[in-house]
């Protein structure tokens, strides 16, 4: 504790404690702790963009906008200031159980603008939808049809990894050609398989098998990367190009939006906000 308060830090239970929870017209509730550098008014944009359809499932949640979260051994710490030497130790949020309720800490001074910050917020707060709601049927299969169509790029690492583990033929591949192996190695040496073995080569699908636990995962970081960027896109205008990220390839812009008019017919705009898709002209 010595160390704690020679560097300013405080608990992140002694914040939410004493910081005054505050509850958005929409049902979210948020609160803000230190030199966060955020206006009022930008923070409440952002807040109140979360349709009311999806606050109502996070009625358990609770988001705070800090200057600093540092993820400890011990306990998460808050920054009530940005300095470099704490910047270096921080990370973007933080969940932490308090009481009856999860209280996200969120890194404002580490996000270097208003785009970062909002997406740093929605992608919390969709993943806490998900967890609570689950994925619609409707929007699975949407993507699924897109998955297996091939289309190009995914919406976040998460969502490219379990798709490709989802939609992986090698094992599948594998049973395949052992059991051709099997067979061809039968007619060589004279022997005869009885019919039921030769049932069971016929009865291996030519397509992979699908991993279903990948394709939940694949269902769940999906939806929950639409709703951000839908959120997202409610809040402030941003080009396609702003989504881009090294670790995978971005989804094709025409999958994307239709992924996205499919999460604004489930979770209309609030009054005051507005979803467009514009394109840009060539030449």
């Amino acid at each position: 504790m010595t160390d704690v308060a020679q560097t300013g830090l405080l608990p992140a239970s002694q914040i939410a404690q004493q910081t005054a929870v505050i509850e958005s017209s929409n049902g979210i509730f948020y609160g803000t702790f230190g030199d966060t550098h955020l206006t009022e008014s930008d923070l409440l944009r952002t807040v109140q963009a979360v349709p009311s359809a999806i606050a109502k499932a996070l009625k358990k949640h609770a988001y705070y906008f800090v200057p600093l979260t540092i993820a400890d051994e011990e306990e998460v710490l808050i920054a009530p200031t940005y300095t470099v030497d704490l910047g270096d130790r921080a990370v973007c949020h933080r969940n932490v159980e308090f009481e009856a309720a999860e209280i996200t800490f969120v890194s404002t001074r580490l996000m270097q603008d208003r785009f970062a910050l909002a997406f740093e917020f929605f992608i919390n707060a969709s993943h806490h939808f998900v967890d609570a709601a689950g994925v619609p049927e409707s929007f699975g299969n949407l993507v699924w049809s897109q998955a297996v169509a091939q289309v190009r790029g995914e919406t976040s690492q998460d969502a490219w990894e379990s798709r490709r583990r989802a939609l992986d033929r090698n094992k599948s591949g594998d049973r395949i050609n052992e059991k051709s192996s099997e067979s061809r190695t039968d007619r060589v040496s004279g022997r005869k398989r009885d019919h039921a073995s030769l049932r069971e080569i016929s009865a291996v699908p030519a397509e992979a098998a699908v991993d279903e636990k990948a394709k939940t995962s694949y269902f769940e970081s999906a939806f929950s990367d639409a709703i951000a960027i839908y959120l997202l896109s409610l809040t402030i205008d941003f080009d396609y190009a702003d989504l881009r990220e090294r670790e995978y390839p971005l989804i094709a812009p025409p999958a994307l939006a239709e992924r996205l008019r499919h999460i604004a017919e489930l979770f209309p705009a609030n009054a005051g906000y507005e979803f467009q898709i514009l394109y840009r002209r060539r030449g």
